[in-house]
């Protein structure tokens, strides 16, 4: 009985090799497959996707456009699952931890700290960037595409659309919008309750464009400096702290999501929200959701502009339909029609130039914003992102220097 035993188990472990063997041979065959293979392999497959699903307009282009066309072009099956950042890390390290052979993700929608995370979980499958055909459209020497806050993308992940953050305020309110931080100041003093900062992403983003401008825009460039950014902070926290009576609930409480900061604006109890895109300002409009009195604008000397991306999860168990997925989520009709204000607004991350003829035509004549600036625009006051330890210790930090000093 023992001997059987020691068979079995002898047996068993073969097994196992023999299908880590395979797996890994699997994923090679992708690595070196032409793409006529690898959309082969991926016909007819079911690709799970993890993602924010915060902006409906977002998620109607998802559902009524992406998923459709995968369906129609390649017999993919897109399921789509709500998930974002501590989410999708949270989803890696568990499944790290129990040793779990597939994930149950195959594409993430991720950037900044997140892809920060991913990259020292070793969570990420690449480089996989140079497998897709629509990579060469893609506008490699933009610097707010080839560095995702500081860290070089070396084809882990693929870039996905581009925005800046932007003030997003009421015109019949404010007459006179604050042009610089040094006069948000002034004006949050002189309008006391009608300004906060949500204690999420965006508030965060608009906390970091803050930083830079108290630093001096080069001034923090590159890997996490203690010691610059405590100099920085402190200079923040003080003036954050001192404005604090004047913000919205004398500053008892902050909105923990960018919809609730959306919701006091749109009600009109505070003048001021922000958006990481630089035009939602137009398709809130458009939805009903904001007011049509809403502009949208970057005050002096800048904000961050920053680019997002889809990864594909080490573990993936459909890494040829996870590439499908996203070359079509790169392709120029995908990137023309998401680029709309009335669709979603969102920056293209491909360059024009290199584009057929017909889609340089067709992106020269997107509709124009109406409450929005144009993108050339505001160019010279987007700040590059930080390194991805700075949003970690805002995160932190904020919490503990302004909100729990009540």
């Amino acid at each position: 009985m023992k001997h059987l035993y020691i068979l079995i188990l002898g047996l068993l472990l073969l097994c196992s090799a023999c299908g880590n063997n395979l797996e890994q041979e699997a994923q090679l065959n992708v690595q070196q497959a032409d793409w006529q293979s690898i959309e082969q392999a991926a016909k007819s497959t079911t690709v799970q996707m993890m993602m924010w699903q915060g902006d409906p307009l977002i998620n109607q282009y998802m559902q009524t456009y992406v998923q459709p066309q995968l369906k129609e072009q390649y017999g993919i099956t897109l399921e789509i699952s709500s998930g974002q950042g501590k989410d999708i890390v949270g989803l890696a390290l568990g499944e790290k931890e129990t040793g779990k052979k597939t994930s149950e993700i195959d594409v993430i929608w991720i950037n900044g700290e997140t892809f920060y995370q991913l990259r020292q979980l070793d969570a990420l499958y690449g480089p996989f960037t140079e497998l897709l055909p629509n990579n060469k459209y893609v506008n490699w020497q933009n610097p707010f595409i080839a560095r995702d806050f500081q860290q070089p993308v070396e084809g882990m992940e693929a870039p996905w659309g581009n925005v800046q953050l932007a003030f997003i305020y009421n015109a019949d309110k404010v007459q006179s919008p604050p042009a610089s931080f040094d006069e948000l100041e002034k004006y949050v003093k002189a309008n006391p309750g009608t300004f906060t900062i949500p204690n999420e992403f965006t508030g965060m983003t608009l906390l970091k464009s803050w930083l830079i401008a108290l630093a001096g825009k080069d001034e923090l460039a590159g890997d996490f400096d203690e010691a610059k950014y405590n100099k920085s902070s402190k200079q923040l926290w003080q003036k954050i702290n001192a404005l604090k009576p004047y913000f919205w609930k004398q500053g008892q409480t902050f909105p923990e999501t960018l919809a609730q900061l959306h919701q006091l604006y749109a009600n009109g109890e505070v003048h001021f929200t922000f958006s990481n895109n630089d035009s939602e300002v137009d398709n809130k409009i458009l939805q009903g959701v904001f007011p049509e009195s809403s502009r949208a604008y970057v005050p002096k000397p800048g904000t961050i502009q920053n680019s997002h991306y889809l990864g594909i999860m080490k573990q993936s168990g459909n890494i040829a339909g996870a590439l499908v997925v996203i070359n079509f989520l790169q392709s120029p009709e995908a990137q023309y029609r998401k680029a709309s204000p009335e669709v979603w607004g969102d920056g293209s991350v491909l360059a024009t130039e290199k584009l057929p003829a017909e889609w340089q035509q067709k992106f020269q004549n997107i509709p124009a914003r109406r409450h929005a600036p144009d993108r050339n625009s505001i160019q010279g006051r987007a700040f590059e992102e930080l390194a991805p330890e700075y949003m970690i210790r805002l995160y932190d930090d904020f919490r503990t220097q302004v909100i729990n000093q009540n």
